[in-house]
């Protein structure tokens, strides 16, 4: 018989929380200012005109309007843009 119990569960038990990351506006949407239109690690998104960026990466409204996601540059970069309504 065994003396101890088995060991193996003392490895377990480590988790993170889930960040909630991705899209939160999508393109058409009518947002207001200080919205957050998308959560990411690193510039997947990169910001356009009345868009700010967190240090977290995060892209927000800066003004009222509808959301635009366009492909832009050289370098095919996806880039989230407001129009003001």
């Amino acid at each position: 018989m065994a003396q101890k119990k088995g060991g193996g569960s003392t490895r377990n038990g480590r988790d993170s929380q889930p960040k909630m990351l991705g899209v939160k506006a999508f393109g058409g949407e009518l947002i207001s200012a200080g919205s957050i239109i998308v959560r990411q690690r690193g510039t997947r998104f990169h910001p356009g005109t009345n868009v700010g960026l967190g240090k977290d990466h995060t892209l927000f409204a800066l003004v009222d309007g509808h959301v635009k996601f366009a492909v832009k540059g050289e370098m095919n970069k996806s880039t989230v843009s407001v129009v003001p309504a």
